[in-house]
């Protein structure tokens, strides 16, 4: 079973729609024994990362979390959640990923909205019969910092981080359930993790 990890963090209904139309089994759950046992944890969210780790760290999910042993998708901000820090309400966060997340300098193109192109680093997992430059759908204002972790770049006023990994590990900053078939094969990589 796939497991939507569920906090008051928007987008967890179509991440299922997406699960279940590439043909796997899915719940929406902040169980904690239902998130230790799936085989799968996806962690999306739409949000506020002050809000959305207050409401963490209240149900005890943020040890869950990082405990947690099985391939993790982290998505928007469920990505940058699994940063040590964001500027966005001066937040610390789970710290599986040593970067935080800073905010784009003020502009009239922020938020970033709609589709880029994201430039994969080397051969991953992740992105496997993905090609090297794909155009995958973006909303947010804050961003991931470049670093060891990295092993996709978007640029948009700076080069940010698209898409991380550490061990069991992985996160995008757009959104793969939106993002058509490019998306569904990205999401798909992870599902067959």
């Amino acid at each position: 079973m796939i497991a939507i990890l569920k906090y008051n963090a928007g987008n967890s209904a179509s991440v299922k729609n997406a699960v279940e139309r590439l043909g796997f089994s899915c719940s929406i759950t902040n169980d904690h024994d239902a998130l230790k046992n799936a085989s799968k944890v996806i962690f999306p969210g739409v949000g506020s990362a002050n809000t959305a780790m207050s409401f963490l760290k209240g149900k005890g999910l943020d040890q869950v979390i990082v405990a947690l042993k099985q391939p993790v998708l982290g998505i928007c901000l469920g990505q940058q959640l699994l940063c040590t820090y964001s500027d966005e309400g001066d937040t610390d966060c789970l710290g599986v990923f040593n970067t935080q997340v800073k905010k784009f300098p003020p502009n009239d193109r922020v938020p970033h909205m709609g589709w880029n192109t994201v430039t994969i680093k080397d051969s991953h997992p992740l992105f496997e019969n993905v090609s090297a430059l794909e155009d995958v759908y973006f909303v947010h204002s804050y961003y991931c910092e470049l670093s060891n972790y990295t092993i996709a770049s978007c640029e948009y006023i700076t080069t940010f981080s698209a898409a991380m990994q550490k061990d069991n590990f992985y996160a995008t900053q757009f959104h793969p359930e939106k993002s058509a078939s490019v998306g569904e094969k990205i999401l798909n990589n992870f599902l067959q993790l």
